[in-house]
């Protein structure tokens, strides 16, 4: 085992999703041992909850920012040598120079998505983590967590088993609403937001994920639009594209955050078609359903297969990053950087785009 664990990141994401999946994977999830937070007060209050949460003697240790040298801030929390790992759930602008210094400091990161708040920064984090700190044996994945859904994966898999033949083409629709009561609105850096795209970028990136573990080729071009349609959302809050993979096979992505009603129209988030078949994804009350109809090319007769799967991506991620730590051979392969930086150049061309084509390959290369 390779020490214990921090936090770095005690906003909404933290206590309602990484926490309860420390809880789920048990004696199998190494011990927190320190928490940090950009404020005191936040810092405290999620170290107690998680100190209930995890059955601990005592909360965990605190690190904050102070304003002045301080023995409790995020430099003297990296500096533990009992600490080996952090979970980086912090806003989106910070999180590049974060994920640096923790790197810096000899710890296997774990930084949620997206990656960097564009491409640039983005490629610039990932050529040093490659050349600087990759090869002294640190570990850093990023967490994106529809990759991980078992949901997301079957339905993948079914895919690249050939079930309904040859993609032909495919649709994806991620509404959204988003009104100035909700969380995550209140949350002042998504209130007003110092990157590109707003929930566009913070959220959308999980629709492209999702899109890429399930189709079998990378996309490589897109056209399309970007608009605002609620000033509370700026900078955009709708994008409508039409994409494709090469010469192999395009498609529709549709994403808003300003949806009119809180209930959501009668539609598949993500259809894929082939030559033999569909494949339809949905997530509804934390289940993904996956739905594939295929017809027998000797009787014409319709096949139907029906799965669902619990969410549990977070979980999962931090799973598969614990055991890429400890070499696990069986470890989940996912949380590449490149293929997260991928999901944001999705959206930025997306957003800048103005009906012009723009070739995703030229903003991320196929390696590093």
């Amino acid at each position: 085992m390779f020490g214990g664990i921090a936090i770095l990141g005690a906003g909404i994401f933290a206590k309602e999703a990484h926490l309860p999946a420390l809880v789920a994977l048990g004696a199998s999830a190494p011990p927190l041992r320190a928490v940090y937070s950009r404020s005191e007060k936040s810092a405290q209050d999620f170290a107690a909850t998680a100190g209930q949460a995890l059955n601990l003697a005592a909360p965990p240790p605190v690190y904050y920012d102070s304003g002045s040298a301080s023995q409790a801030d995020l430099d003297a929390l990296l500096a533990r040598s009992d600490i080996g790992a952090v979970f980086v759930v912090l806003p989106i602008a910070l999180q590049p120079s974060i994920i640096l210094k923790a790197l810096a400091a000899g710890k296997h990161v774990l930084s949620e998505k997206p990656v960097a708040p564009d491409v640039k920064q983005g490629l610039e984090l990932i050529k040093r983590y490659n050349e600087v700190y990759k090869p002294k044996g640190l570990i850093w994945r990023v967490a994106e967590n529809f990759e991980a859904e078992p949901g997301v994966r079957a339905a993948g898999a079914a895919v690249a088993a050939g079930k309904i033949g040859k993609i032909i083409f495919f649709r994806t629709v991620t509404s959204n609403h988003i009104d100035k009561t909700s969380k995550w609105y209140n949350t002042p850096w998504r209130t007003v937001p110092d990157y590109q795209g707003g929930f566009l970028l913070d959220g959308g990136v999980h629709t492209i994920a999702a899109l890429r573990t399930v189709l079998p080729s990378r996309l490589t071009h897109l056209t399309g639009f970007a608009s605002l349609n609620k000033d509370y959302l700026a900078p955009h809050d709708t994008i409508h594209v039409v994409v494709r993979s090469g010469t192999e096979f395009h498609g529709t992505a549709e994403l808003t955050w300003a949806a009119p009603t809180k209930s959501r129209p009668t539609t598949d988030m993500f259809l894929i078609t082939g030559t033999g078949g569909w494949v339809s994804l949905n997530m509804v009350g934390g289940v993904w359903k996956v739905l594939i109809k295929s017809v027998d090319g000797k009787t014409g007769q319709e096949k139907e297969e029906v799965s669902e799967y619990e969410m549990q991506g977070v979980r999962l991620e931090i799973d598969a990053f614990l055991g890429a730590i400890e070499g696990k051979t069986d470890a989940l392969t996912i949380g590449d950087p490149l293929e997260a930086l991928r999901d944001i150049a999705f959206i930025q061309a997306s957003l800048k785009s103005n009906g012009n084509l723009v070739d995703l390959i030229d903003l991320v290369p196929e390696s590093l």
